[in-house]
């Protein structure tokens, strides 16, 4: 059987953080952050939420929308970089949460590609008949490892979970084509320091991701024998409107056709793909046969991308 998605769901929290909010924080102005990153707003997670919450609320959304019981869960793949603790993982603790009793749980690290090395590994299991259903949820709680000092990084990133269920669709949908890939030598470009604060070398981050986004968007069409004209949806990493729009460009595709909820939550790091890729399909805008393309990067660096036929 193929591998596909069955349902999608999200959560972000209440509190919105605006530009101009961050215009009282640090030197910065609305004008240069919409200009520079698409982005107008972030939402913050409370104190009292963390991220096995907002992991647990997508993933209820994302079983409810699939009609797949959280008994019948085979495995869970959590993609965070800000888990509640070290151990136990989120994974285990939302496995807990929703009762999937017979699920076998565990977290994967790899940024904002989280969520694409969520799906692929989840794809494998499906495809070997190893397991008929896979919860997959990217999460990050970014707040808490932000320097709100830091002009530079304080401004792009955002709270919240987005979650899907992975399982066995019709021949010819789900997951046909996928990339991953690493390159350690730049882990040094986009790390997390001693004091647990994200850091960025924004200019080194940007040259990489307007090369590897575009490039890995065309691969995986590429792998189908598709041409890019083919691509109904484009579901990119939220982190930058200028790496977004230059995957688009490549591809040759309207900015209709290109999701963009960069500009109400920011960067989400694992879970601005599945963030986005529920929203589109909650307004309508992926329908049954749809050809989407996911692709993301992240710290590592890493990135990932899969080219998919939406329908069960």
């Amino acid at each position: 059987m193929d591998a596909g998605l069955l349902g999608t769901g999200h959560y972000v929290p209440e509190k919105v953080l605006t530009n101009k909010d961050l215009e009282n924080m640090v030197d910065t102005n609305d004008e240069w952050i919409r200009t520079r990153t698409g982005i107008e707003e972030r939402r913050i997670a409370s104190d009292d939420v963390d991220s096995s919450d907002m992991a647990f609320f997508a993933a209820q959304n994302a079983l409810e929308q699939a009609d797949v019981k959280a008994e019948d869960i085979d495995l869970i793949l959590v993609a965070t970089v800000t888990p509640d603790t070290p151990f136990p993982s989120v994974s285990c603790m939302i496995q807990d949460r929703l009762g999937a009793k017979k699920a076998a749980a565990m977290d994967i690290s790899a940024a904002c590609s989280g969520f694409m090395y969520g799906l692929i590994t989840a794809k494998q299991f499906i495809d070997t008949n190893a397991y008929k259903h896979i919860l997959v949820v990217g999460v990050e709680k970014l707040s808490k490892i932000t320097d709100w000092s830091d002009r530079n990084t304080c401004v792009l990133f955002g709270d919240g979970a987005g979650a899907a269920v992975v399982g066995p669709v019709s021949d010819g949908k789900g997951i046909l084509s996928f990339e991953l890939g690493a390159d350690g030598a730049g882990g040094k470009e986009l790390y997390q320091d001693k004091d647990d604060h994200l850091q960025m070398n924004g200019r080194e981050v940007f040259k990489f991701a307007v090369r590897q986004m575009p490039e890995s968007s065309v691969n995986v069409i590429e792998k189908l024998g598709c041409n890019k004209e083919d691509v109904d949806y484009l579901i990119p990493h939220q982190a930058n409107i200028r790496i977004m729009e230059a995957a688009r460009e490549r591809l040759g595709i309207s900015q209709e056709k290109m999701a963009t909820s960069i500009k109400k939550y920011g960067n989400n790091s694992s879970a601005s793909i599945p963030i986005a890729l529920s929203e589109a399909v909650r307004d309508g805008k992926i329908k049954d046969n749809d050809l989407v393309v996911m692709v993301g990067f992240g710290g590592g660096l890493t990135w990932g991308a899969v080219a998919l036929r939406w329908g069960k």
